[in-house]
């Protein structure tokens, strides 16, 4: 007679959440949203993130840190974008704000601006200056760079056609460099 599978039982909270931060970093608030999205009771999931805080598996403060390092240096992103990205990742306010301090340690924005805006003026090359300025101050802002910083750095890298940006400010602006 063939041995019938003994039927395993769902994992854990905890071990659940342990195969999420295999694959890849996660702030508390995204692995609670998680668990609770797969049915796991409340009191078992604050009792797996407890766990996970003591084995110092998770670490909010970590995660801003290396999350905002990750977005600056690779994919171009300023601090704004950076902290409203953390918000949506459940991160607090006071915790963002460390990490990407932490991360501006180590990571240049004004040469990530200087990176980024050198390269979309290359693939920009068939339109006039003063058409291309204007286009590139608003990818940089949408890409979370203070407006400030922005102005600043395109004056300082085209100074002959720095007249383009005149008038150019965000609808609301959070603030400068």
């Amino acid at each position: 007679m063939p041995r019938r599978a003994a039927a395993t039982p769902p994992p854990t909270a905890y071990r659940r959440a342990l195969l999420c931060l295999a694959r890849r970093d996660h702030s508390v608030g995204e692995l609670r949203r998680a668990l609770l999205d797969r049915g796991h009771a409340p009191e078992e999931v604050e009792a797996a993130l407890d766990r996970l805080r003591r084995e110092r598996y998770l670490d909010d403060a970590g995660f801003a840190e290396r999350f905002a390092r990750r977005r600056m240096a690779n994919q171009g992103h300023g601090r704004l974008r950076v902290r409203q990205d953390l918000r949506v990742r459940g991160v607090d306010r006071g915790t963002s704000e460390a990490g990407i301090a932490g991360a501006l340690r180590e990571v240049d924005e004004r040469a990530v601006v200087d990176g980024l805006a050198r390269r979309y003026w290359r693939q920009l090359a068939g339109v006039e200056p003063p058409r291309r300025l204007p286009r590139l101050w608003a990818f940089l802002v949408r890409r979370g760079f203070a407006h400030g910083l922005v102005r600043e750095r395109l004056s300082a890298l085209w100074p002959r056609w720095k007249d383009a940006l005149e008038g150019l400010e965000p609808a609301d602006d959070p603030g400068g460099p």
